[in-house]
């Protein structure tokens, strides 16, 4: 399978189809406090436009069932993007509700508790693929600071099982290729990356992301040296 491209952080209609021009896979839509955050009405507005096979993705940190699925069913969201400190309670809940047909991603951060973080994810039967992220004090995504590369591939980017990983944090189109060609991992997540300011996507910028992107899934994998 080819790698799995997401554009996240959208505000407008015009960004949205610039990454289904681009070819991306998917675009994303922040409903949590950030200078990309967006309103369900506005979500839905945008959505109502854009062509079937793009995913839409909604992103939620520490959002209750009953606002997701409000925003799932009222913005026309094909998945989920959950940023939360809980359990498997929520997304047991969204699958009952939705069926296979609702993407679910669990968010979690590297760090030194990563390994920790994912076998929980991994151990939640009704996650789809598991996005890992950076993290600042004030920010639990689109923060533009990328984590340690080789660190995670040691440690949580290793191949084995059969939990599929995206990469995200700090990754714009002139690094893309190589975490790509280090970390081998199931998909890639862009939003500050690919912007002329927050909320404001550049036209170059994403078309170049997804571009390189799909060139370094024929690059050979990067090793530390010793």
């Amino acid at each position: 399978m080819s790698l799995w491209v997401k554009i996240c952080g959208n505000t407008s209609l015009d960004d949205a189809l610039l990454a289904v021009d681009a070819g991306a896979d998917a675009v994303g839509f922040v409903f949590a406090p950030s200078p990309r955050r967006v309103t369900v009405e506005q979500v839905a507005a945008i959505t109502a436009h854009l062509p079937g096979s793009i995913e839409k993705i909604g992103v939620f940190v520490e959002s209750d069932f009953a606002a997701i699925v409000a925003a799932v069913e009222q913005a026309g969201l094909t998945g989920v993007q959950l940023h939360s400190e809980g359990g498997s309670e929520i997304s047991a809940r969204l699958r009952e509700r939705f069926g296979k047909g609702l993407r679910i991603l669990r968010v979690i951060h590297f760090g030194d508790d990563a390994a920790r973080q994912l076998r929980a994810a991994g151990a939640d039967v009704n996650v789809d693929a598991v996005l890992v992220d950076s993290r600042t004090a004030k920010a639990v995504g689109g923060t533009g600071v990328a984590f340690d590369w080789q660190a995670a591939r040691e440690a949580i980017f290793t191949g084995e099982g059969s939990l599929k990983l995206i990469a995200a944090g700090g990754l714009n189109a002139e690094n893309v290729a190589e975490a790509i060609a280090t970390l081998r991992p199931w998909g890639v997540d862009v939003a500050s990356g690919v912007e002329s300011s927050p909320g404001h996507k550049e036209p170059a910028k994403v078309r170049d992301f997804v571009s390189n992107a799909r060139a370094a899934e024929f690059l050979p994998t990067i090793y530390a040296v010793d």
